[in-house]
């Protein structure tokens, strides 16, 4: 029987019902089921037209002695909730006995409704299919070095979430996320192949941004057109929102109480409101932000979400928590679980603000000798986590007396925790990404090596 997540007391009083006659008395579940449509073009013809249906369930169950079993499975008819139930059980016979995980003390408490719903239907693969030829095609129009359209996308993604307990916790909810992504190349004779991309989100079809995406993929890419090399050195730099939140994920281990107790993030137990940062960077994690397409009202253990400050005026004030980890730190879990063979956690969505007044201002058009970088690639494998080091190619411009001259190919590098350190200012304004929301980001010289 296929996975349909309607957490309501049905659902509850079957699982009770056979975690009493398996002799289970303390249980929970969490998962979700999605159904996503998505196409890609080429040309002006499908490349690809796809529609799915995926389902994850865990089901932990703790035994007698208190120890914890865990399972996965798709399937919430009686049989495969008695088939989960009985191997998590069996599986509990063999679980840890210490730091073993609870229930979050917070997995009953009030939720805030969002306002208004984020749940919509999705649209026919039809339907995204015309709306896609018609931005790849008026993309194309907008110069004769745009080629192609290499890689593209419009997808809708439907997510039903769950979680219940043997305790009374109950939580639903019902996202809908609609997400085009354009990514352009060119060819001109004796030049090399110039491209850039974009990504909006919305919540519907009906919202999405999409002359916006076009706009955004023409201006970037014409604007790559007139490159040249740059000379190796140390240059002042502006990261874009993007760039800087991209950054800054790949380094996320610095807010992972996870990771902190395995030892797997820069950030120890004593960095906790310790400066890591310039007094003018502060940045929360808000799954509530209002920007944020899909906003979770809770997280996999059933815990609410919440805006959570991680940085401060440049100190470290807060982590993700899941409950083991709050209960290990003394505090309460802040909404970033994952369920899962381990519990994880992570973050939601940036809000990254000024913290104290800068001294000075700074900006792009009167700017000279400064490298603006508006992308980053291959934090895959040029980021080493665990170090702070990082060293990856970007696309971006040479700021000249406020001339923006598009760099023909260039890496940055340095060390994330100096990074923080020696930030210079941050625009007034932010600026909405997939990471979250950020302003521009000024930073002190960074190593730039060109060809």
């Amino acid at each position: 029987m296929t996975v349909t997540l309607t957490p309501d007391l049905t659902l509850q009083q079957r699982t009770l019902a056979i975690a009493r006659r398996l002799g289970i008395r303390k249980f929970d579940l969490g998962g979700a089921h999605v159904d996503e449509v998505s196409v890609q073009v080429q040309q002006g013809e499908p490349k690809q037209v796809k529609a799915s249906q995926r389902s994850g369930i865990t089901v932990r169950v703790w035994n007698a002695a208190g120890r914890l079993g865990v399972t996965s499975t798709t399937q919430l008819d009686d049989q495969g909730l008695e088939q989960a139930l009985g191997t998590a059980l069996e599986a509990s016979e063999f679980g840890v006995d210490e730091y073993i995980p609870d229930f979050s003390p917070l997995a009953t408490a009030p939720l805030t409704p969002l306002s208004p719903t984020a749940d919509a239907p999705l649209a026919p693969a039809k339907t995204l299919l015309d709306q896609l030829i018609a931005a790849e095609r008026e993309l194309l129009g907008r110069h004769p070095a745009i080629v192609s359209v290499p890689y593209n996308g419009l997808s809708q993604r439907r997510t039903e979430r769950f979680y219940l307990n043997s305790e009374g916790a109950a939580r639903q909810q019902t996202s809908t996320t609609t997400t085009l992504y354009l990514y352009s190349k060119t060819e001109e004779v004796g030049r090399k192949p110039r491209s850039a991309g974009a990504i909006r989100l919305s919540p519907n079809l009906e919202e999405l941004d999409i002359a916006g995406c076009i706009e955004e993929v023409a201006d970037k890419t014409i604007r790559h057109l007139a490159y040249e090399p740059i000379a190796s050195g140390y240059y002042p730099v502006v990261f874009s929102p993007e760039a800087f939140l991209s950054l800054l994920s790949a380094f996320s281990n610095l807010f992972n109480a996870q990771n902190i107790l395995d030892r797997q993030s820069l950030s120890t137990p004593e960095s906790l409101q310790q400066a890591i940062a310039s007094p003018l960077l502060t940045i929360y994690d808000d799954a509530r932000h209002p920007q944020n397409i899909g906003q979770p009202l809770f997280d996999g253990e059933g815990t609410p979400t919440r805006r959570t400050p991680l940085i401060e005026a440049g100190r470290l004030t807060g982590l993700y928590h899941s409950a083991g980890t709050a209960q290990r730190f003394h505090c309460q879990p802040t909404g970033h679980a994952n369920l899962g063979a381990k519990v994880t956690v992570s973050g939601h969505f940036y809000d990254v603000q000024p913290g104290q007044a800068p001294q000075a201002q700074y900006q792009r058009d009167r700017a000279d000798g400064v490298v603006w970088i508006d992308e980053l690639h291959a934090l895959h494998a040029g980021v080493k986590a665990l170090q702070g080091s990082f060293s990856l190619p970007f696309d971006g411009w040479l700021l000249r007396r406020g001339e923006a001259i598009s760099i023909e190919s260039a890496t940055v590098a340095g060390d994330i925790r100096s990074l923080l350190q020696q930030i210079l200012y941050l625009a007034p304004v932010p600026e909405f990404t997939p990471y979250g929301m950020c302003p521009e980001v000024w930073v002190a010289p960074l190593a730039i090596t060109g060809e």
